[in-house]
């Protein structure tokens, strides 16, 4: 037995310190491998390729020296700062990548919080609400650990650049002329991937110029709403050209050029467009259509309706903010002034909206208020038809009544598109029992999102079906005092209109009145309901003063 424990006992220390060593070697290669991760990766999804990780970042080389010229105590409490700094910017790297994703911009790290809050809610039309908390409450979890880890890491680096000055040091001055040659040659291995690299502080500093790009941005706000020409315009000089109309303003959720042009999706859509145009026609109706430039992509609805309603340019939430804490002069605010009753339905929303008086409304409708008993949709809380049908029942059928402008948002070509709703006879509608068993006959987010023309076939699908509502409404209830506006609020996510779309969105004014059209036509806008890439465009806050400039008089 003795022949076989001596050398058990003599080999056992050796084995522990061998797996020490080890140990030791691959914590600090994780650790070094982790922040240059966190130094190089980039915030961009499309950007993120084998070639950015084969760069030199500078900031590598600044944080060695600094450690060398630190004693020990200092030097923990600047490589624990220095690294939470770190795990901060990744952090804010990936939410970009998120944002880039689905709302094809960056993240304000100051004025952008409450998209989160959105993005929240939207997800858990998909997967519940119990589910879509457990995953926020979950990727924050993920990125405090991010943080905590990459402190960690880099002061187990320090620590060895200090227990190794002599080589750190001549190491770091050889990286810092390689470093230094490259910057001045312009080496790179790819397109914007510069050998020599200093994204992270370059990130950084694009964050804070941001930041401080927001902030002044709110005092240049206030002083465009503060200029306005039709404010205290008198009932006598608005809209006496419309006088006796209904005039519906109807936005189409996710309307955007690319349902109508060079794309997969373009014919579907453009053939639902030319047939209402013919039909329209047949009913005696007129159309003339062009685009808006939407100040919001992807997402942010209500910043195209703020912008549509108010003529100043809403493109961030801070301005959002700010605007409904005012008195401008709105759409609503102006028919209102001018005798009619105005009207907002708005089936998204299911919770109180005070911010909503802004507008005007002498009454409004929201997914508790319609008096919908159907199914939701996914996102969609209702469909567009069950939308337009309760709106008439409640509004436009009631007899002896004043006319009436009303905003409408349609939701059923929100993402994620899927299920849809079908057409149904418009006696049917009912209280939306009638669609009870639809979304369980059509196609779940998680069938349709594992490939992009799907995607792009459930878009075009939705904003099939939007249109169809609203022609078909047209057809049944419209008549000669009617007029309608209908236009998207913004493209839909990069999956869809592609990486660096346009803002554009289709708008087309419908009516049977020949003299709203000639006024109409100094617009110059297309005949038809469908507009092509000659048609006009003009940014979205200039429609609400052309719109009562026309038609004062």
């Amino acid at each position: 037995m003795s022949v076989f424990t001596r050398p058990a006992l003599v080999g056992l220390p050796g084995d522990r310190t061998a797996a020490r060593e080890i140990a030791s070697s691959a914590v600090t290669t994780l650790s070094a491998v982790l922040v240059l991760f966190a130094l190089l990766a980039p915030n961009d999804l499309d950007a993120l390729t084998p070639e950015a990780f084969v760069r030199l970042p500078v900031e590598a080389l600044l944080g060695v020296a600094v450690v060398l010229m630190l004693r020990d105590g200092a030097r923990r409490i600047v490589a624990v700062s220095a690294g939470a700094i770190l795990g901060l910017l990744t952090v804010f790297k990936a939410i970009d990548i998120g944002f880039g994703l689905a709302l094809n911009r960056r993240f304000n790290p100051v004025f952008d919080w409450g998209v989160l809050g959105n993005g929240v809610d939207l997800l858990g039309t998909s997967i519940g609400r119990t589910g879509a908390i457990a995953s926020f409450v979950g990727l924050t979890l993920l990125a405090v650990l991010v943080i905590v880890l990459m402190a960690l890491a880099v002061l187990r680096l320090s620590q060895v650049v200090a227990g190794r000055r002599t080589a750190s040091t001549r190491v770091t001055a050889v990286l810092s002329v390689v470093w230094m040659v490259c910057a001045v040659s312009g080496a790179q291995l790819a397109p914007g991937q510069p050998l020599a690299s200093r994204s992270a502080v370059a990130f950084a500093y694009d964050d804070l110029r941001q930041v401080r790009a927001g902030i002044r941005d709110r005092q240049a706000f206030a002083e465009e709403v503060a200029v306005d020409a039709f404010r205290d315009t008198p009932s006598s000089g608005l809209l006496n050209a419309l006088r006796g109309k209904d005039v519906l303003f109807t936005f189409i959720e996710s309307y955007g050029r690319v349902a109508v042009q060079d794309s997969d999706i373009a014919p579907k859509v453009d053939a639902v467009l030319d047939a209402g145009t013919a039909r329209l026609k047949n009913a005696g109706y007129g159309s003339r259509s062009a685009f808006l430039t939407s100040p919001t992509t992807s997402a942010g609805s209500w910043l195209a309706h703020s912008t549509f309603q108010s003529g100043v340019w809403v493109d961030s939430q801070h301005r959002y903010d700010d605007f409904v804490k005012t008195d401008r002069f709105t759409l609503g605010g102006a028919f209102k002034r001018a005798g009619w009753e105005t009207v907002g339905v708005v089936p998204a929303h299911t919770e109180d909206w005070p911010e909503g008086k802004v507008y005007g409304y002498d009454r409004y409708y929201d997914s508790r208020s319609i008096g919908y008993h159907g199914p939701q949709f996914s996102y969609a809380t209702m469909p567009d038809q069950f939308t337009l049908s309760a709106f008439q029942r409640a509004e436009r059928g009631k007899p002896d009544r004043p006319p009436m402008m009303a905003e409408i948002d349609l939701v059923t070509s929100h993402w994620p598109w899927t299920p849809l709703p079908r057409m149904v006879d418009w006696a049917a509608v009912g209280d939306g029992s009638i669609y009870d068993p639809m979304p369980s006959q059509g196609k779940t987010p998680e069938e349709v999102f594992t490939d992009p023309a799907k995607v792009r076939g459930a878009y075009g699908d939705s904003i099939a079906y939007s249109l169809n509502s609203l022609i078909s409404y047209m057809e049944t209830y419209g008549d000669d005092d009617l007029v309608l506006v209908f236009l998207g609020d913004h493209q839909p996510n990069p999956i869809v209109a592609g990486a660096g779309a346009d803002h554009d969105v289709p708008i087309t004014v419908v009516t049977r009145d020949k003299a709203v059209l000639d006024k109409v036509a100094a617009w110059n806008w297309q005949d038809g309901l469908h507009p092509d890439r000659n048609a006009p465009v003009w940014r979205m806050d200039t429609f609400r003063d052309r719109f009562l400039t026309t038609f004062a008089r």
